[in-house]
């Protein structure tokens, strides 16, 4: 059986697609909770991201989706940063 080689280009190119997207909903969603509730905001992140961890960890070897599972994690992370930084200005 021959191994086919790995598509790095595709591959980051999708990864940084879905992070780009990732952040931008992420920062939207949120930005909305916060005016709604602060704790609502924070909590349904939390939620969000601690249930679909397992899934995106069972990603990580299927040929596809392991490209998409990077993205979706460094999306969720720069814009809980990029939140922290709007909070800390207070442009929220």
């Amino acid at each position: 059986m021959t191994r086919e080689p790995t598509p790095w280009g595709t591959g980051l190119t999708l990864t940084a697609f879905v992070a780009v997207v990732t952040a931008i909903a992420v920062v939207v969603l949120s930005t909305g909770l916060v005016r709604v509730h602060p704790i609502l905001a924070v909590g349904l992140n939390l939620v969000a991201a601690g249930g679909l961890a397992p899934t995106v960890w069972s990603w990580r070897h299927t040929p596809v989706l392991r490209w998409v599972a990077p993205g979706l994690a460094v999306g969720t992370g720069g814009a809980w940063v990029a939140l922290l930084a709007l909070g800390a200005t207070g442009s929220l």
